[in-house]
């Protein structure tokens, strides 16, 4: 059950909001949304304290793996965000938030799935290091290019979003642990469950900000969410398969493209000013990747892969 344990808290979190939104909406006159950004700017720089030149060197000892990953990631979930969102009937900036998820760059959470999957992890932290270093242009780009038919886009605004939210953090990190690995080591033991705790509150903020949204949608977006998670997860694990990658790498390439950063979707639907609407696909997101992702992971952990 402690492997579940995180996933079940979110979703009683998720429960809680949706019921009971007016807890969670402002504290002392102050909208709980400013929260957002600091929670994620805390998470990108826990990020940052455990990326090492090792994380690079993967790139050179394993360049097809890499770039196999990263480009099925970009190319699976932003198309298959795209049909999603034109073929559920949804209001149009709910049908942007499907398509924003799938723009973003994977999730850490998918470096601690292929860890209990006895997937690649070397790879899997360099996918995602990778993912998210391209996503200040890569995500802008995809969402210009695919959603921009469904709401308005400012390229260079969302640029700028991005890298305050992900880039800044994950470079002061970084610095902090190639320069001050001591101190770097003693915050890497309370990071984690920081970020564990503003995960919960971007989360729980964003579903009670779209509760009313979510009382109209929540059902079928669901059910459009949990298809563009587990079609990520069947096309990365499929499309390794047929380049004839190591099982290994299959199962590492097939949480990377099913696992997004449900975080940077909020904190860039928060920056455009439509939390309520834009993040909600992020919001669920967040907990059934979790969820999927646990047991796809530990079911894969109970069949230890054959080497090739």
């Amino acid at each position: 059950m402690k492997d579940y344990l995180y996933t079940i808290c979110i979703i009683l979190a998720v429960i809680i909001a949706y019921n009971f939104p007016q807890f969670f909406l402002e504290f002392n006159g102050t909208k709980s949304s400013v929260l957002i950004l600091p929670m994620l700017q805390i998470i990108m720089f826990g990020m940052g304290t455990t990326v090492s030149a090792d994380d690079f060197a993967q790139v050179f000892k394993s360049p097809e793996s890499v770039f196999i990953g990263t480009v099925c990631h970009f190319v699976f979930m932003p198309l298959l965000g795209f049909v999603i969102a034109h073929l559920f009937n949804f209001p149009v900036e709910i049908a942007a938030g499907i398509l924003l998820i799938g723009c973003c760059p994977s999730g850490l959470a998918s470096n601690v799935m292929c860890m209990i999957a006895k997937a690649n992890v070397a790879l899997s932290v360099t996918i995602t290091t990778i993912s998210t270093l391209l996503a200040p242009f890569l995500t802008p780009l995809l969402m210009k290019f695919l959603g921009g038919g469904l709401i308005e886009i400012n390229f260079w605004n969302m640029v700028w979003d991005i890298t305050k939210i992900v880039i800044i953090p994950i470079g002061f990190g970084y610095i902090l642990n190639q320069f001050f690995g001591d101190l770097s080591k003693k915050l890497q033991k309370i990071l984690p469950y920081l970020s564990m705790i503003g995960i919960g509150v971007v989360i729980v903020v964003v579903t009670a900000s779209g509760q009313k949204s979510l009382q109209a949608v929540g059902g079928m977006l669901i059910m459009a969410v949990l298809m563009h998670n587990i079609g990520g997860y069947f096309l990365g694990y499929t499309s390794a398969k047929l380049l004839k990658m190591s099982e290994q790498d299959c199962r590492t390439v097939a949480l990377e493209v099913g696992m997004q950063n449900a975080g940077l979707a909020s904190g860039l639907a928060n920056q455009l000013g439509k939390i309520a609407t834009l993040g909600l696909a992020a919001a669920l997101f967040g907990p059934i990747m979790n969820a999927t992702g646990s047991m796809l992971s530990s079911w894969w952990s109970r069949k230890p892969p054959v080497a090739s």
